[in-house]
């Protein structure tokens, strides 16, 4: 029946969400900056000079991504700037071959450069190389260059006032879509999780997506985060809406490492419990969760007050009854104590993410109440600031850096098409260097999944816009069209760039077609430039100056190993020290989830390497499951102490079992730094040393500890293997 319910509901949900997105906010916004000025001076027979506003505001538009609007205010006002003396200069410049294709070298390097400085001042780089492309073979007298760059420069402010209109008008939707955004994250992670619970499950690939969706979950509350804190009107003047948000996000955060944590070996769970069937209403409980959890992302994005399903609780108190009913009639051990207190402690945790929900919920109902509480947070110290200083622009002046030898491989194969298209001489030969790029991305797997998306995207585009200029004559036909097209291209850039360009083709077709310029061989030109800007991309991110993500692999590997030292410090503080700093703590918890994201993403880069860079593939997997399943036992023994009245008061038995886990990780990262080939002979503190014994589910506390200390020696066992 559920089954069937979410059949019908999730597409419409999914259309819903998507329309009430950021991804859709962003294509009709960009569509409206891009295409009102050509339309509106069209009607005075200005057609020419819309377009160039249009230009500029495109132009702008490609540094305008989510984020603080000072943040992006500033990049839209700089790449204004920019763009406007850029245009310029190519302008006076491209009737001479050689000036112009020096002067692209010299633009290609510094402003590939502007990756140290974070994905939205490079960003402002592409944006001056778009226009400067797009002027080069656009050979023009000097007063029409200059006046060519005064309405680029009018289309740039054009857009960048709209932007901070429509954010000013809403000033919390940005944050209110990125938050939804985030929430369906975590709900897609709990329902990934239930599939432990399900009969017969591929153990491996659950984890495996787990992983991958840690990521994503990690990237959308980052997000959040940035906005959250950086908003004026959230941090300083205290509004409702802004107290609203921040709760919720505060106690998403906290919901989530809930759903991290790891209770039991779920294979054992199967072996033992599978017969009962009570593992399938984990599952049906778990995915219920996650449904509310869609629910709530939804209101916040339509306005809605959601309410929690009848269903839910329903499910939740018929599980509760299932395990007690199971423990009572377990008199003659048909199943292991141990696994029937692990059934109860997950059966906890359920109905602790259910509380946690259900407060989510009640914040709707006093969203707008001046009585709203502040939560509670340094949003100081959870924000990551960038300097942009030149010095830190000559520090990467060497080899050893990535984004040095991107910048001399941008540079190289932007020179290498600019010659090409030269020899070709084709009408639009723009579109080589245009391919270039955007295709060219710092390390060899982000271009080639790029590479592929963009042949894709192009081939199948230009195919289906032959079809309708073929079959399709009436102009008001096309341009409803073109405006599909438009809203298409812009709202899946950043969602999904294969069909962001699927559309952008037959946009590009159906606008030259109006201009007069469009026809087949159009389409077919647009292929072979495509073709060839990505031949050449691809080859120079493999053979000229490379990046390899084993370089990096060191790093995230050390990075991860000291954020979960550093978490298991916070947590174990809870039970030795019975105090401990609530910013610390999550601190640490917010870097625990960002090196497991870096090197989940690291991990999962390297299979679109060639073989031969993927080394020690099959260990850095384990270490990066292993990685994961201590920071989830770490975040289960925080829970214990947070959501359990314990039945001793002293835990100091147990301080030699965590001294020892601190032991073995800092041997681990020293392993990892010196190359250490030889294993020590590290003992394992055992469990029965320490005279506590399991009785009850609460006494789990001390399996717990003695879990997290043999992932700890699995982690150092690795670690003698790996030498990078």
């Amino acid at each position: 029946m559920l089954f069937l319910y979410m059949q019908i509901r999730q597409p419409i949900r999914n259309v819903q969400d998507f329309l009430l997105s950021t991804y859709f906010a962003d294509g009709l916004r960009i569509t409206i900056g891009v295409l009102l000025p050509s339309l509106i001076l069209a009607q005075f027979g200005l057609l020419k000079y819309g377009m160039t506003l249009s230009l500029g505001a495109l132009c702008v538009s490609v540094v305008d991504s989510p984020g603080p609007m000072v943040h992006r205010r500033n990049a839209m006002l700089v790449t204004t700037a920019l763009i406007f003396i850029f245009s310029i200069i190519t302008g006076l410049t491209n009737k001479n071959h050689y000036f112009i294709g020096f002067l692209l070298v010299v633009s290609s390097f510094v402003f590939s450069m502007f990756y140290i400085y974070g994905l939205r001042a490079a960003s402002v780089g592409t944006a001056v190389l778009l226009i400067m492309v797009l002027g080069i073979d656009d050979v023009r007298p000097w007063q029409d260059v200059l006046l060519h760059a005064v309405m680029v420069l009018a289309g740039s402010l054009w857009y960048t006032g709209l932007s901070y209109f429509v954010y000013r008008l809403r000033p919390f939707r940005l944050v209110q879509q990125s938050l939804s955004d985030s929430i369906l994250e975590v709900a897609e992670f709990l329902r990934e999780k239930a599939k432990f619970y399900h009969q017969n499950n591929n153990y491996d690939k659950t984890y495996s997506d787990l992983l991958q969706l840690q990521v994503s979950v990690h990237e959308k509350q980052d997000a959040v985060r940035e906005l959250l804190f950086r908003t004026r009107e959230i941090v300083r003047d205290s509004t409702p809406e802004g107290r609203f948000l921040l709760l919720v996000f505060v106690d998403m955060v906290d919901l989530f490492e809930q759903v991290m944590s790891t209770y039991y070996n779920y294979q054992q769970l199967h072996d033992q419990f599978d017969k009962a069937g009570i593992l399938s209403d984990y599952e049906m409980a778990i995915k219920r969760i996650s449904y509310a959890l869609d629910d709530i992302a939804f209101a916040l994005k339509s306005g809605g007050t959601p309410v929690v399903s009848k269903r839910l609780l329903i499910e939740i108190e018929r599980l509760k009854i299932k395990i007690n009913d199971l423990e009572k009639n377990n008199q003659n051990q048909e199943y292991n104590t141990l696994g029937i207190i692990a059934l109860k402690n997950i059966e906890v945790n359920i109905e602790n993410i259910l509380a946690r929900v259900k407060t989510i919920f009640s914040y709707f109902k006093i969203r707008n109440s001046k009585d709203i509480r502040q939560a509670e947070v340094d949003t100081e110290k959870f924000i990551t600031r960038q300097k942009f200083d030149f010095k830190l622009f000559t520090e990467n002046l060497t080899y050893s850096s990535s984004t040095f030898r991107h910048s001399l491989r941008v540079t190289v194969v932007m020179l290498l098409g600019f010659i090409v298209s030269l020899i070709l001489n084709f009408s639009h030969s723009y579109w080589i260097l245009l391919t270039i790029l955007v295709i060219s991305k710092p390390g060899f797997s982000l271009t080639k999944e790029r590479n592929y998306q963009r042949l894709i995207g192009t081939t199948i585009g230009a195919f289906i816009g032959m079809g309708v200029l073929t079959y399709i004559d009436d102009r008001h036909s096309l341009f409803v069209i073109l405006l599909i097209c438009m809203v298409g291209c812009y709202s899946f850039q950043r969602k999904n760039y294969v069909v962001s360009v699927l559309f952008m083709t037959p946009y590009i077709l159906i606008l030259f077609d109006f201009l007069g310029m469009g026809s087949i061989a159009l389409a077919r030109e647009r292929i072979y430039d495509t073709f060839i800007g990505s031949g050449i991309a691809l080859i120079a991110s493999y053979s000229l100056f490379p990046t390899w993500e084993h370089e990096k692999l060191k790093e995230a590997m050390l990075n991860i190993l000291r954020a979960n030292k550093a978490y298991y410090a916070q947590v174990i503080k809870l039970y030795f020290e019975k105090n401990y700093n609530r910013t610390e703590y999550k601190l640490a918890r917010k870097e625990v989830y960002v090196s497991t994201a870096n090197l989940a993403s690291l991990f999962q880069r390297m299979f679109s390497e060639p073989k031969s860079k993927q080394l020690f593939i099959k260990e850095v997997h384990q270490f990066t499951a292993l990685s994961h399943l201590l920071s989830s036992y770490v975040a289960t023994l925080s829970l214990y102490n947070k959501e359990h009245q314990f039945i001793f008061e002293s835990f100091d038995a147990l301080k030699p079992i965590a001294n020892n886990t601190n032991y073995l990780l800092d041997t681990a990262i020293d392993n990892l730094i010196q190359g250490t080939s030889t294993m020590d002979n590290v003992p394992l503190i055992r469990l029965n040393d320490t005279g506590l014994a399991i009785k009850k589910g609460e006494d789990l506390v001390p399996e717990q500890f003695d879990l997290i200390q043999k992932v700890a020696y699995d982690i150092y066992k690795l670690s003698v293997k790996i030498k990078i």
